[in-house]
Order: C-alpha cells, then sequence, then structure tokens
C-alpha cells in the first residue's frame, strides 16, 4: 500500500452507501410534519452529507432554521422505522474493507449522519468489525466541513492526519479534510459531479469507492486546488 497513508476514513452516504431512498422518505414525513412544501427527491439527494439542520435550510430556506430540533425529530422517528431497511452498501465494500485491513491499513468512518445507523447497518451486513472506528453526528459538536470528527478519529486510530486518507463524496467532506490536512479522494458515486471540487487538493477522483485499493497500491500524489 502507499507508504505515506497508515489509515483510510470513508463518508458513509453516497461514499459506502446508498441510503437515498431513505433520505428521501424522512425527509418528506419531517417536511410534511412541519406543514412545508415537499422537496423533490433530485433537491433531498443533493443535501445527502448535510447536518439535518443545514438540511432543513437548503431545503426550506433559512426562515425554516428555528425550527431545526423538530425537523430533527420527525426525521430521526421515520429513520427509526426505515432507514437501515432502504439503505445498501454499494457492491465490493465487503470485499473493499477486508482488502485493506488484510493489507494492515486502520479503517474508519466519520458521517455526520448517526453513528448508531451505521451501526446498524453494518451490523445488519456482517461487517461491523470491518472497521476500527466509527465517528456519527451525535459524537461531536460540530459536523462536517468542521474538521472535529476527522480529527478525533485520526486520534482514535493514533495515526497524524497527514497519513490518514478520507474518502468521501461532497465538497463538505473535501473542505473537512482540507482543514483537518488530511489527504483526500473525491467519490462520484453520489450526486457532485467532478468539477465540484476543483478548489480542493484532491488526491485523486474515483467514479466508485471500490477503486481506492489499486490508487493506494499505485501510490498516487496529490493534485489541485
Amino acid at each position: 500500500m502507499h507508504r505515506d497513508i497508515r489509515a483510510v476514513l470513508f463518508d458513509f452516504d453516497y461514499t459506502l452507501a446508498d441510503s437515498s431512498r431513505g433520505v428521501i422518505a424522512c425527509i418528506e414525513y419531517a417536511l410534511r410534519g412541519l406543514g412545508l412544501p415537499p422537496a423533490t427527491p433530485d433537491a433531498v439527494c443533493r443535501t445527502i452529507g448535510l447536518s439535518l439542520e443545514e438540511t432543513l435550510v437548503a431545503l426550506a430556506g433559512e426562515e425554516q432554521r428555528p425550527r431545526a430540533a423538530e425537523f430533527t425529530r420527525l426525521f430521526v422517528e421515520r429513520a427509526n422505522e426505515v432507514m437501515v431497511r432502504l439503505t445498501r452498501l454499494y457492491p465490493g465494500v465487503p470485499g473493499l474493507l477486508a482488502s485493506l485491513r488484510a493489507a494492515g491499513l486502520r479503517l474508519g468512518i466519520v458521517s455526520n449522519k448517526y453513528r448508531y445507523r451505521i451501526e446498524d447497518t453494518l451490523r445488519r451486513d456482517g461487517l461491523l468489525g470491518a472497521v476500527d472506528t466509527i465517528v456519527g453526528g451525535e459524537d461531536l459538536t460540530a459536523h462536517k466541513p468542521d474538521p472535529e470528527g476527522l480529527l478525533l478519529a485520526a486520534g482514535r486510530m493514533e495515526a497524524p492526519p497527514a497519513e490518514v486518507l478520507y474518502a468521501g463524496d461532497s465538497v463538505v467532506d473535501a473542505e473537512a479534510a482540507q482543514r483537518a490536512a488530511m489527504p483526500f479522494v473525491a467519490v462520484l458515486s453520489g450526486a457532485t459531479p467532478a468539477e465540484a471540487f476543483a478548489d480542493y487538493a484532491v488526491l485523486a477522483t474515483v467514479q466508485r469507492v471500490t477503486e481506492l485499493e489499486p490508487l493506494l497500491r499505485n501510490g498516487a500524489r496529490p493534485s489541485g486546488g
């Protein structure tokens, strides 16, 4: 593996898994509960990766920010019923995690999504033990793009940020990695196009997270913004 990388962190939604069906269902439920107009599926998918407060603002406007706690309560209420069932890991993810672990890398997940929800999904698929640490929204005082979660995970894995690779699908992930001084790989399996990462330092851009292993073996170097 790349001699400069000791550990790999992943975003979850749209990086390791597709939870869009569940997110759409939960946001529809929460907006309806607040008496707000519905959002289109495309608009909802563009918010995946944001905190729930920022999701509400993005879909309903800044004037709705004071209602974020109620939006969150409604979203979680519905998510407890449907989210794990409607979330699917991308093909090849179990093999990728096993291969990287076998190569001696420590692995973790850092997401604005609740940690327990990620744990439930991995447990369902027999993969909870495939990563060393998971940092979710309930573990943080500041969500991505703040680097708190990335730095917390790096500390748990006893690796300096410069030797921890972060793979994510959004500019929120790219900014968090840049602020944490971590190398970053942009994964295009979400709703963010490649050109959106132009202003960030990117080690590489891949179509799917499963392309990460050959990238690490080939020793790519940072480029871009």
